[in-house]
Order: C-alpha cells, then structure tokens, then sequence
C-alpha cells in the first residue's frame, strides 16, 4: 500500500514538474508590435496552445483586465518581472484616456496604473483630446495613447507617445510626450531635460504650413499612430494625420534612450502636402543593419523629378548620427491615381521576409495597401518608380486581393493577408523561386468588412501553428469583437472563435485596427475598456 501511495506521489510530482517545464520552455516576451522588427506577427515559441486543445470546450475566456479608456495598441507581454521580490507575468496596456497598466497575466491582479492626466501644478488641467480639439473621431471621443508603445528588455523600460490638451489660465493647448516607465513599478523616468517635454521639431521646408521656409511640428493635426520601434539605442516614433484634417506631414523622429535627447527628424514631403505615416498601426520594419523601412500616404510625389516629397511610397531609411537619409524607395506605377481616389500606400505595414544570404535576391520585403495589390520588393534595390507598370520589382499581383488596412503576417513560408470586403487568406512564398505562388492556398469561410483583421501566429517551431485574428468591422455599430483562430495550414479550418458559448467568451466592444498578441498560452485582444484574455480553461 505504501510502495503504491509513493508510486503514485512520484507520478503526480513528475507530471508536475513536466507541467512546469513545458510552461517555462514557452515563455516569450512579446515587446514590440507583431512580434519583432520585421513584423513577422509570428510567435513561434508557443508550445501551449495547439490546434488540438483551441476549441470550444478546452479554450476560452478567462479573465477581463478593466482598464479606462478605448485600447488601440497592441497588449505587450514580459514573463518573469520581478516586483517585490516576486516574479510575474506581466501584459502591458494603454488607453485612449492616457493611462498605462501593468497587470499580471495569470491572475488578472492589477501591478501598477499610471496616469498621465495628474499634474503636479493646481493651476494646470490635463485632459486627453477631444475629438472636437482635432475635428476629428477617428479614435472615439478622445485621444490620448493610440500606438503600440516599446519595451527595452535590456533597461526594463516602456517607452510610449501621449496626447494631452492642458489648460493653463482658461487657455488650452495640445501637447504629445514621450514617457518612459519602470516596467515593474509603472515609475516614470524622469532624470534629465528631455524626459517627459513636449515633442518639437523644425525642418526647413516650403510645404504646406510651413512659415518662412520652415515647418514647425504641429501636434494639433499631426496624430502618432504607427506603432514605437527600437532599434540601436533610439526610440522612433512615426506621425501621420487626424482624419487628414489641416496641413499635416510624415514625420518620424528619433529619441536617445539614455536622454530622451531628440536624434534627427525627417520628413516625407518637406516642400509638398500629406504623406502620412500610420499603416494601421503597423511599425516601421528595421532590418538586421538598422535601416527602416515604411509606406507613406497620399500625397506630393516628386522624388523621380530630383524632388524630396514621397506621397505613396515605401521608403528605405538610413539614421546615421541623427542624420536620416532616403538610400532607396519604391513609388507604384498609378501614384497620381492613388493620391487622387485616396488609395494611399501607407494603410498597410510592412513586413521584412527572413534574409536568405547567397541567392538572387537575399533581402526582400512584402506590402500590401488599399488597392489589395500585393508588392514584393527587393530591399537591396527598391526600384524606384516606373510610369509604365511596376515591372522592375521583383514581383507585383495586382488587386488580388481585397484592400487591407492593417498588416501581413508570415509563418513557415506562408504569407498571410486580412482584407475587407474579403476572407483572409494565404499564399506560399517560394524560397527558391523567390515569388509568391498563385493561386492562393487557403482562406477563410468568413469575409470580414471594413477594417479587415490582422492576422497573428502561433507556433511551437514548423508545428501547431494557428492564424489569430480579431474580427472588429462592427466597431462603427456598438458591436463586440470576435476572437477567431484558424489552422494555419488551412484557413478553412476554424478552431475556435468567442461567440460559439457567448455566455462563456464573448469579447468586449470592438475597435478598428486591433491585433492579439499570443504569448505562454494566452491571448490577449484589445477591445473597449479592457483588455480580454483567452486561454486553456483547465
């Protein structure tokens, strides 16, 4: 009886400890918009969830993270954040109401909130901004943290862009600021002039609101919405327009980690008119020698003239001692066009594919915006803008599928693509070939209206892998969002998605343009004030 009872005591131990271990080989940090700066939207350290045990009766909805304020960014994730001695889980969230949280990812204990509407003077009122401020409702009611922050796991600290209408007096003005917290503590890094000031630039330029050879950064019409990318110890951040409301420019700028100290600004159309950078949140993609790649919007395009305006066009940029310069570009054939009808380049992100060294072209990335033409680009050599078609990229499908505001997403040399009016797709890129193959592979049963869904991934390895995406094209209406997950080998194949036990897992209030982030067996999906996590429900 007793040789049995220790049997069975071993045994449970043992399957403990496996438990244990399966848990931590998992764990994964997710610190940045779609997984890295490719923006491959693939975790493919995922040994939990499988597309064996994601269904109905084993997955579901385990805990809501109330938060105030609409959340736009994508939730970030660090395993194994010391506070008080303690490791924790922890999921990072921003709000539309500029607030920031951490919470712990298992058990839904809220760490830490900071509040970037208190002041330290009585006399100064901090609000977020109204959508009358910017003549603007693009993101509801109000605007304060849109884009998906950063983290810099080597400092433990969390960089993000906060829009503030302060009143001083009965006289208000708009502010942005970047901030930078304690991922543990939620304390603001404040040692030195430039942290937490006001965002100013000044380019010389002769473009639209520009005074006297010089445009002056305008944060009442400038809106930071792409995604924040670190890359060699500077902070980039990335402006595009308030519903393109005013005399608005893309703008990105660099800021030091160590000072905050401002490190070179650049401009897409210094002497024209619009050229937003925002791709539906989606970062700019940085490859392994630090150059950043990103779409711009509709606007003046005159750089195969000599010019230095790039209205619809993906650029490739070099930030070399603050100084950013244009090395390449790619400009489609029909720019007037999609500066006429508002077909702008910049409503999708860029995803850079893996480097593959040795054969014809080792650098290559893929992009898609509202036309739903797929462009693959070598990064090497962009080439460019030809009038007669874009017959000097490496490939271009034109309007294959529907347009897409949002971004791509790629797993074990398949591509995928979330569009409106349309399914979600895949296509298989061949690495020898160097194309994509047509047709396309799989799609999904379900189409999907304005935005379309970004897809993510999930992965152990080539294994297991699952396409996740939030359904939000109910957002205008007051509807819910739906977490849906597909077989990646087979998008026909849906697994799971919250309304098959509504009562169980329906999601809260949609938001356009949000994306889950997939980490250690969870999934965290961005809705209306809070955040909504999906798991293993025993």
């Amino acid at each position: 009886m007793m040789e049995h009872s220790c049997r069975s005591r071993f045994l449970a131990l043992t399957i403990v400890l496996l438990t244990l271990s399966l848990f931590a080989a998992g764990q994964v940090a997710v610190t940045t918009y779609h997984n890295d700066n490719y923006r491959s939207g693939a975790n493919t350290n995922e040994t939990i969830l499988t597309p064996s045990n994601v269904n109905e009766v084993q997955f579901g909805k385990k805990l809501v993270l109330p938060v105030t304020g609409y959340v736009y960014a994508q939730p970030l994730y660090v395993p194994n954040v010391n506070i008080n001695g303690k490791l924790h889980n922890m999921v990072y969230v921003v709000t539309e109401h500029d607030q920031a949280y951490g919470f712990d990812a298992n058990t839904g204990q809220q760490m830490w909130e900071k509040n970037f509407l208190l002041s330290s003077n009585f006399q100064r009122q901090i609000y977020p901004v109204s959508s009358n401020d910017i003549d603007c409702s693009g993101n509801g009611s109000e605007t304060g943290i849109t884009s998906t922050p950063v983290i810099d796991l080597s400092t433990n600290l969390l960089y993000t862009v906060a829009a503030t209408k302060e009143v001083v007096n009965h006289t208000s003005k708009l502010y942005q600021r970047m901030h930078v917290l304690d991922i543990a503590t939620g304390v603001e890094k404040q040692s030195g002039p430039f942290f937490g000031a006001p965002i100013q630039a000044k380019t010389p330029g002769t473009g639209a609101g520009s005074i006297d050879g010089w445009l002056y950064f305008d944060p009442t019409v400038e809106n930071q919405r792409a995604a924040l990318t670190l890359s060699n110890g500077l902070v980039f951040a990335a402006w595009g327009a308030y519903c393109d409301v005013g005399n608005f420019h893309g703008y990105v700028m660099a800021f030091n980690t160590k000072n905050m100290f401002p490190s070179g600004v650049f401009v897409t159309t210094p002497n024209g008119y619009d050229g937003g950078l925002w791709a539906s949140g989606s970062g700019p993609a940085v490859d392994t020698t630090g150059d950043f790649y990103f779409p711009t919007g509709n606007g003046l395009f005159d750089a195969y003239l000599g010019g230095t305006e790039y209205g619809d066009s993906m650029l490739r940029i070099s930030w070399d001692g603050g100084q950013p310069n244009v090395d390449d570009y790619f400009t489609p054939w029909d720019q007037a066009s999609l500066d006429y009808y508002d077909w702008d380049v910049a409503s999708g992100g860029i995803l850079l594919l893996p480097d593959q060294p040795g054969t014809q072209h080792p650098h290559l990335l893929v992009q898609v915006a509202k036309e739903g033409t797929i462009d693959l680009v070598d990064r090497d050599n962009m080439g460019h803008y030809s009038p007669g078609g874009d017959t000097q990229i490496v490939q271009t499908l034109p309007m294959i599928i529907s347009g897409v505001w949002g971004a791509p997403a790629m797993w074990n040399n398949n591509l995928y693509f979330g569009g409106q009016k349309g399914p979600l797709v895949a296509f298989s890129y061949d690495p020898v070939a160097q194309l994509i193959r047509t047709p396309l592979t799989s799609a999904t049963p379900e189409t999907f209206g304005y935005p379309g869904p970004t897809p993510s991934i999930s992965s152990n390895g080539a294994s297991n892998g699952i396409v996740w995406i939030v359904q939000n094209d109910t957002f205008q209406g007051g509807g819910h969002a739906i977490l849906r997950a597909y077989d990646a080998n087979n998008l026909a194949t849906e697994l799971y998605n919250s309304d098959q036990n509504p009562a169980r897992d329906q999601a809260g209030g949609a938001i356009k343009f949000t994306v889950p982030t997939i980490a250690d067996g969870l999934v965290f999906i961005p809705v209306k004030n809070e955040v909504d996590v999906y798991g293993l429900l025993n």
